[in-house]
C-alpha cells in the first residue's frame, strides 16, 4: 500500500452504525479535519483488536487507508478511553449528549480545531465535575458561541439597548433577550428571570473551572435548561432525543 494512502489522525467517536455483517460505520470529530466517516471493518468480529477503541466518545488515534466511499480504518489505539463515564448512566448520557451536539452542528471536513478541543475537554471534565448539569449549560453556550449561533444576552435583540435587571422575555424567533418594551406580548416571547439571565450571562463570560462549583436552585436551573434548550431547538428546527433520556433519569 503506497505511503500517499495511509494517514494517521486523532479523533473522538461520535456515533457508529452496523454495516453488514461484520463492518461498522463510525463518525468522528478530529483536530484537524472536522466530522468524519470512516469504515471499520471487521470490526464486530470477535477477534477483532480495533472494538474496544472504537466505542463511543472515546479519544482514540487511528490510521487509515483512504478508500471509493470512506477512508478505511486499518488500526485505532485508545488514548483516553473515558471508562467512568461509561459505568455512571447519567455520565453516559451526558456525553453522548455532547458529542451529538458536535455532530448535528457540523459539516464533514469542516475544520475546527477549538471544537475538538471543547468536547474534548468536557469528555474530561464531566469524570469529576460535581454538577454534569452546569456543564451540560456551559458546554451548550461555549458551542453555540463557537459555531456562530449564540444567543443575545447583554442587549435587546430589537433595539440594542443594554439590559437592565428587570423581568425580561427571551425570544427563540430573534435569537436573544428582549427588553419589557419589545417582549411585552410578542408571540412567542418567554418571561426569563433576572436571575437566570445573570447566570446565564455568567456561564457565557466565564471558563469552566470558574463555574464549576456554582449552586443552583432547581428551579433555576430548570428555567436555564428551557431556555438554551428552545434556543438550540430552533436554530436546528429539530428536537434532540438524548436530553430527554438525561431527564428520564433524574425524574
Amino acid at each position: 500500500m503506497s505511503r500517499e494512502r495511509v494517514y494517521r489522525t486523532r479523533a473522538i467517536v461520535l456515533k457508529r452504525r452496523e454495516q453488514g455483517e461484520a463492518d461498522r460505520v463510525i463518525t468522528v470529530f478530529t483536530p484537524n479535519t472536522g466530522k468524519r466517516t470512516f469504515m471499520a471493518r471487521g470490526v464486530r468480529k470477535s477477534a477483532s483488536r480495533k472494538a474496544g477503541h472504537l466505542e463511543p466518545f472515546t479519544h482514540t488515534a487511528l490510521m487509515l487507508a483512504k478508500g471509493k466511499t470512506w477512508d478505511i480504518i486499518t488500526a485505532a489505539e485508545t488514548v483516553t478511553s473515558f471508562r467512568i463515564l461509561r459505568e455512571d448512566l447519567d455520565l453516559a448520557a451526558h456525553a453522548y449528549y455532547f458529542s451529538e451536539l458536535i455532530d448535528v452542528f457540523t459539516q464533514e471536513q469542516d475544520s475546527h480545531p477549538e471544537l475538538f478541543n471543547l468536547l474534548l475537554q468536557s469528555l474530561e471534565w464531566l469524570e469529576t465535575c460535581p454538577n454534569p448539569t452546569i456543564l451540560a449549560r456551559w458546554y451548550e453556550l461555549r458551542l453555540l458561541r463557537l459555531v456562530g449561533f449564540q444567543p443575545q444576552l447583554f442587549a435587546c435583540v430589537e433595539c440594542g439597548d443594554e439590559i437592565e435587571p428587570v423581568t425580561n422575555y427571551f425570544s427563540f424567533e430573534q435569537g436573544g433577550v428582549l427588553c419589557p418594551r419589545h417582549g411585552e406580548g410578542v408571540r412567542g416571547a418567554e418571561h426569563i428571570a433576572v436571575g437566570t439571565l445573570k447566570v446565564l450571562r455568567y456561564l457565557h463570560s466565564q471558563p469552566y473551572n470558574a463555574v464549576a462549583q456554582l449552586q443552583l436552585s432547581p428551579g433555576r436551573i430548570r428555567q436555564m435548561e428551557k431556555v438554551l434548550a428552545g434556543h438550540i431547538r430552533y436554530v436546528l428546527d429539530r428536537r434532540h432525543k438524548t436530553p430527554q433520556f438525561i431527564h428520564s433519569l433524574q425524574d
